[in-house]
């Protein structure tokens, strides 16, 4: 048995199909668009020196066995071939020992259906490698932080955040790794940086906001990976609108929704003109806000149809588009008419986001109360309080004190024993 054999036995790649079905995960992990027949396997398992892989193969071969296939008897590298030059060392506070590292892998990718690693890789040069089975670790560790703001708002995972971002740093300049894998590290940093970037606009930190969201910026732009790219712009335009920046927030929508075009992806262009819509709106262009909510919901019918959306934008759907309209309205001063909508965002909300559901109930309270509907609106912010509970949002707080200051502006009696439960709650949660 070949050392390149030996290597592939060792991680349970002991008949041609199941090396290819692992090469063909690898392949769509990595974004490579590549492919391997039953004959290369057997050459490049029996004979001696195997014969050299295109730069594509290597690369995923690197990857998916986490060792450099030089160290696996192959003579040469294709051309346009690197690798990472730095061993992974400890570091003082750390605990990056490979072993260790592999072992806390093996059940996270064993969870998701993917192919996990093996503790013992000889030869001994290996030592240090990041091969896939990091990289859906890292990758795994970012999409629990998106579930747990989703369901909870991102007021206690901001630190978590970091750390996990200041993780894919140290991995990417203290590693070694063929270059697939380093593109594929840089680009998860720049998503956690824009990840980072929402939790601190959530908790309404919004210059550290606006400094993660320049740094994702521009690893998008090192990477030249547009999907990035848009994110981040469509991010920073809602920030610009919540910041009473409208002509900016415009702005950004725009040049987000210009580089979508060629994604052929309705949901996202969906999103992006509802980002518009929403500028301007606060910009007073009600006509042009009502044209671009038009849109908005117009490619939301061709869902299904066309690419998919990035998986960032899947919040993006009924209830959202119904929060947008309900928006208008109160902007334009229909209150009456922006309460239909926001009832309909409640109704039609994916109970995952629990966020969402704290602030699409204030929303509606604040809009009955400014329509006079005055003890509904005092009831439903009543009744938010227990989503609240499970919320940590400044951004859903900055709502709901909105809300009490418009009760105490109304002074009504019939919602004075709301409007008081009301104040103490947000005494309570100022002074903890």
């Amino acid at each position: 048995m070949t050392l390149f054999e030996r290597a592939c036995a060792a991680q349970g790649l002991d008949a041609p199909s199941k090396f290819i079905r692992r090469f063909e995960d690898t392949a769509d992990l990595l974004g490579e668009p590549a492919t391997v027949t039953t004959r290369h396997v057997r050459r490049w398992w029996r004979e001696v020196p195997p014969p050299t892989p295109r730069a594509r193969a290597w690369r995923i071969i690197h990857a998916m066995l986490g060792v450099d296939p030089i160290e696996l008897g192959f003579l040469n590298r294709p051309a346009g071939v690197t690798v990472g030059s730095a061993p992974l060392l400890a570091q003082k506070g750390t605990s990056v020992d490979r072993r260790v590292f592999l072992a806390d892998t093996i059940g996270v990718a064993t969870a998701a259906g993917l192919p996990t690693p093996v503790a013992q890789l000889p030869p001994s040069g290996r030592q240090g490698a990041i091969g896939t089975a990091h990289l859906i670790e890292l990758r795994e560790g970012l999409r629990s932080l998106y579930h747990l703001d989703n369901a909870y708002g991102g007021g206690d995972l901001r630190s978590l955040a970091v750390r996990h971002l200041k993780r894919i740093r140290r991995v990417i300049n203290t590693s070694k790794y063929p270059d697939t894998i380093g593109r594929q590290l840089q680009l998860l940093a720049g998503e956690t940086a824009e990840h980072c970037a929402w939790l601190h606009y959530d908790a309404d930190e919004q210059d550290d906001a606006r400094r993660y969201w320049g740094e994702a910026l521009t690893t998008a732009t090192m990477l030249r990976d547009s999907s990035l790219e848009i994110l981040v712009l469509a991010s920073l335009s809602m920030q610009a609108s919540y910041e009473e920046r409208p002509r900016d927030g415009y702005d950004l929508a725009h040049a987000a929704k210009e580089r979508a075009v060629r994604f052929g992806a309705p949901v996202l262009q969906s999103l992006l003109a509802s980002r518009e819509a929403r500028a301007l709106s606060l910009m007073g262009d009600a006509s042009s806000a009502r044209h671009s909510l038009t849109e908005s919901m117009r490619l939301a019918d061709r869902e299904g149809r066309g690419r998919p959306s990035p998986e960032w934008a899947a919040f993006h759907g009924a209830a959202e588009l119904d929060y947008a309209q309900g928006l208008f309205y109160n902007d334009s001063g229909h209150h009456d008419r922006a309460a239909q909508f926001l009832r309909a965002a409640l109704d039609h909300h994916d109970r995952t986001y629990g966020r969402n559901r704290a602030l699409y109930r204030l929303t509606l309270a604040r809009s009955l109360v400014n329509a006079g509907n005055v003890d509904e609106g005092a009831a439903h912010a009543v009744e938010s309080l227990g989503h609240l509970e499970e919320v940590e949002s400044e951004r859903v707080m900055r709502r709901l004190n909105e809300v009490v200051d418009l009760l105490d502006q109304r002074n009504a009696v019939s919602a004075r024993n709301a409007t008081q439960e009301l104040r103490e709650y947000v005494h309570e949660r100022g002074a903890a």
